[in-house]
């Protein structure tokens, strides 16, 4: 998961856990969490379209070139209108916004 606000990173691992998710790792920056995929190989990420040092859509197309790219769901407070094209054109599985993250809703664009 890579989001910079640890509150929202707290909650969301613990409803994602509570669906049968396995969260292993935390990132606060996209510079870090592109690091950490690489490390840890995680099956997907939940990624924040704004961080504080590159966007997340930098951030999934970084992802994408890995050797074992994730699956990426881009997550933000502001509805997907607010990116304009930006959305659809990013190597992503799909967008939800922060208050609608929940496990059944990954499984739904992961399906």
């Amino acid at each position: 998961m890579i989001d910079d606000h640890e509150a929202f990173r707290a909650s969301a691992r613990l409803l994602l856990e509570a669906d049968g998710f396995v969260v292993v790792a935390e990132s606060a920056t996209g510079v870090d969490g592109v690091r950490a995929a690489d490390r840890y190989g995680p099956a997907l990420v939940v990624l924040d379209v704004r961080l504080p040092d590159i966007d997340g859509f930098e951030v999934a197309g970084r992802l994408a070139r890995l050797a074992a790219p994730p699956q990426v769901v881009l997550v933000s407070s502001r509805p997907a209108a607010t990116y304009g094209p930006r959305v659809a054109h990013a190597p992503v599985r799909g967008f939800l916004l922060k208050s609608e993250l929940s496990g059944a809703a990954l499984r739904l664009l992961l399906a």
